[in-house]
């Protein structure tokens, strides 16, 4: 079957409706559907936009009738977290609420989706149910599909403890979301649940040398910086930190650790999401595609169409604009 691959919605259901359309899909029984493709979601279907549980309902109602894929966003994983009591603490939730360092953060980042669901307990509940359906990879005949980096090692390591296809359980949701108290252990040189689902659905990062720190895109320190790892030529922190380009060439010109060199990717197709790409939709490598481009910041919905057997091209994305 060919696929339709959508990036990041963050709440804007509008844009999905009108890259559907644009897409030949149609509503009928309850569905989006198309006559001949299927649609493969990467994640982040909530916050940042208003319409988050009109964006679920119509992602869920088409992987139910059959018409669409998705996998976990870390944005699902933080809604798991924010309404999953930590029996560790009481009164505490795995994403905090009432952390003096972390609970305004948190509630800011999700306020978007809560201010739909928190006065409906009942509808919170389902909706997050569900996103503990969403598998954390999709490896299919054709192609793969992750929210953020496709880690080959972690991906071995994880299967095994998982559910029945690449599920997490709510027994690991605690290692799933707690991060290692010591900052030694966030580095991805060893596998552990909490670096193996951070990675594939966060991406990976890796401490920047001292004294280079920078802003995110929400006013945020950093410390540490997302890496290029579909690049699989760039070996320096000034080829691989995903940065603008003034801050990533003020980067000292020194080698990355070597654990951030991931394996050969293959020449399967890998499709994510996650990195708030801007301007015209391009492929990031012959055999790797980034299908976010800011929807959930003023940009377009995109979405790649595959067709089994045929080579990546740029002509394929098709954008809500």
């Amino acid at each position: 079957m060919d696929f339709d691959i959508i990036g990041d919605i963050h709440g804007q259901y509008d844009k999905l409706e009108c890259l559907l359309r644009r897409l030949g899909y149609e509503q009928r029984s309850g569905a989006w559907r198309h006559p001949l493709r299927a649609a493969i979601f990467v994640g982040d279907f909530i916050d940042r936009g208003p319409q988050g549980v009109e964006t679920v309902q119509a992602v869920r109602a088409m992987v139910e009738a059959g018409s669409a894929l998705a996998v976990m966003g870390n944005h699902e994983l933080n809604a798991i977290a924010w309404h999953t009591p930590d029996l560790r603490q009481p009164g505490e939730y795995l994403r905090p609420h009432l952390s003096e360092r972390w609970g305004q953060k948190n509630r800011h980042q999700h306020q978007a989706f809560l201010a739909q669901v928190e006065h409906n307990p009942t509808l919170h509940a389902e909706l997050v149910d569900w996103f503990l359906t969403l598998p954390l990879w999709l490896d299919l005949d054709g192609l793969r599909v992750v929210h953020a980096c496709w880690h080959a090692p972690f991906i071995e390591w994880l299967a095994p403890r998982l559910a029945r296809g690449n599920l997490l359980t709510r027994d690991l949701l605690i290692d799933a979301t707690t991060e290692p108290v010591d900052p030694e252990e966030k580095d991805t040189s060893t596998p552990s649940v909490f670096k193996a689902v951070e990675a594939l659905i966060k991406g990976l990062e890796i401490p920047l040398p001292a004294a280079n720190d920078f802003l995110d895109k929400d006013g945020i320190g950093r410390h540490r910086v997302r890496v290029q790892w579909w690049n699989e030529g760039a070996t320096r922190y000034r080829d691989i930190a995903m940065l603008p380009e003034p801050e990533r060439l003020a980067l000292p010109d020194l080698p990355v650790p070597p654990q951030v060199r991931l394996p050969d990717l293959g020449r399967k197709p890998i499709f994510f999401g996650h990195y708030w790409m801007t301007g015209t939709p391009r492929l990031q490598s012959d055999h790797a595609v980034c299908v976010d481009y800011s929807a959930g910041k003023g940009g377009p919905l995109v979405a790649y169409r595959w067709e089994e057997g045929k080579p990546l091209d740029a002509c394929s994305f098709v954008t809500s604009d």
